[in-house]
């Protein structure tokens, strides 16, 4: 697997000793944390005493002594938040309903492919992280800073930067992408740190017309121009003895700019219109989407300046690269916007969701959420109610060529789930060979091809049984 975060503690039910070994390689070659049982008493003992904390469950059907649908509904009575995956010799659709309607999470029918495994794992041990922080949020869980709550590695490095950051009053450039939660970074420096008592003030640079940022900056008094109908103190007075976040800061006109940094050397302001000077003290944070060495190579942003704000540089991930946090994230929109009682992703809907390369970063994650709480009927959001930009499937023609061919590996209709489950490994399968043949075996230009994360794309290759340096250019 490609980082730790991804790991997923399993417990495997299976009394097959063949079944059990090509599981346990499985599940190690993966890194995952496992269990084996070839008898499910103990297990649901575990269970009942509390000492369980499984995310995942394979869970055979016809064990010895007890039915695994039995074991299943003890589960699910009990109210475990681990995903059941039964594994079954049969796969006739009776079978398959049967686990559903039980509460399974999916079903695998034996023999599977090692990817299939793989693929499931990874699918329950998601959903089984959306469903319990979920839950935490439902018993008051939730803190202010639920959005830069993660376990994959890109945002446990940030937050130990913010860590070590937040006592230090130096000006902080953060630098991401549009939507990736800039300000809330900032708000968590802030809330950290020794100015939490006084204000935090922030302000779009981009979205003020030229106009008028002198006055929003810098404050102006009563009939300095047109409008002004009294006096305002603007931002840096309003932040003084606190925090002044600056977004957007590449966004600013050249001219501003030379006032703003006499305003950080000189420690004091002067209003529009004004004639005395009034000192500040404000710790300044600014955030940019652009890449500001290059603009200051362009002439479009002044190099003293660049420095000034420079000092110390976090990044923020794209959701696309921390794509193991989506879980954490969906439950907190789920609970921000869903009231008191609010839904849950369905397996397919978080599946789709994982699968979408996410532009807009976690600002259009919760705007989806919200879409889809407004569209949803019943206590499950399916996939149908996510906006059509995340939902929208691969085409029509691709989709039956692919149900084909999963259709005529057992010679008969399968299971609908079963069916999209396997027509959508296969097409993800012939896609990843599709990009590493064209990027002539390069995983980088091949992830770049494909929209991905290096780590994510390596991760999908792995979960494929494809080795990369087969694709070498002879």
């Amino acid at each position: 697997m490609g980082e730790e975060a991804t790991r997923v503690k399993v417990m495997v039910v299976e009394d097959d000793p063949e079944v059990s070994k090509a599981i346990a390689r499985k599940l190690g070659g993966e890194g995952h944390d496992f269990e084996m049982a070839d008898d499910p008493r103990p297990v649901l003992a575990r269970l009942e005493s509390g000492e369980s904390d499984w995310d995942v469950v394979l869970l055979d059907v016809g064990l010895p002594g007890m039915s695994g649908i039995d074991v299943l509904h003890r589960f699910r009575n009990h109210g475990s938040l681990a995903s059941i995956i039964m594994l079954t010799g049969d796969n006739s659709a009776a079978t398959a309903t049967t686990c559903m309607r039980a509460g399974a999470f999916y079903y695998l029918t034996k023999p599977f492919r090692p990817y299939e495994l793989g693929a499931m794992i990874e699918s329950a041990g998601r959903y089984s992280t959306m469903r319990r922080q979920l839950a935490a949020t439902r018993r008051g869980g939730d803190s202010s800073e639920s959005m830069l709550v993660g376990s994959s590695n890109a945002m446990r490095r940030m937050r130990s930067a913010l860590d070590r950051l937040a006592g230090q009053d130096v000006s902080i450039l953060i630098q991401g992408e549009s939507g990736t939660g800039k300000e809330l970074v900032a708000r968590a420096l802030h809330e950290r740190g020794a100015r939490r008592a006084k204000r935090f003030v922030a302000l779009n640079c981009g979205a003020i017309p030229e106009s008028l940022i002198d006055s929003e900056l810098f404050g102006h008094t009563k009939g300095s121009f047109t409008g002004a109908t009294g006096d305002r103190p603007g931002v840096f007075v309003e932040a003084d003895g606190g925090t002044l976040f600056l977004d957007e800061i590449g966004d600013m006109p050249l001219g501003v700019q030379s006032r703003l940094l006499r305003v950080l050397q000189e420690g004091e302001v002067r209003p529009v219109g004004g004639s005395g000077e009034r000192k500040v003290d404000v710790r300044v944070i600014a955030a940019t989407h652009v890449d500001l060495t290059t603009a200051v190579e362009q002439g479009k942003f002044r190099q003293d300046l660049f420095y000034r704000l420079n000092v110390v540089v976090i990044q923020v991930p794209p959701l696309r690269e921390r794509l193991d946090d989506l879980p954490l994230l969906a439950a907190h929109f789920l609970k921000k916007h869903g009231g008191d009682k609010p839904p849950a992703l369905s397996p397919d809907a978080l599946e789709t969701m994982t699968g979408y390369a996410w532009p807009g970063n976690v600002r259009e994650l919760e705007n989806s959420i919200e879409h889809a709480i407004a569209l949803h009927h019943g206590e499950v959001i399916g996939p149908d109610s996510l906006p059509a930009s995340v939902a929208r499937r691969a085409s029509t023609a691709t989709a039956s060529a692919a149900q084909e061919n999963a259709i005529s590996e057992i010679g008969e209709l399968q299971p609908l789930t079963e069916a999209k489950r396997k027509a959508s490994a296969a097409f993800e399968k012939r896609y990843l060979v599709a990009a590493m043949e064209r990027a002539k075996g390069s995983v980088s230009e091949a992830a770049r091809l494909a929209g991905l994360d290096r780590t994510n794309f390596r991760r999908l290759l792995q979960r494929h049984g494809l080795d990369a340096t087969t694709f070498k250019a002879g």
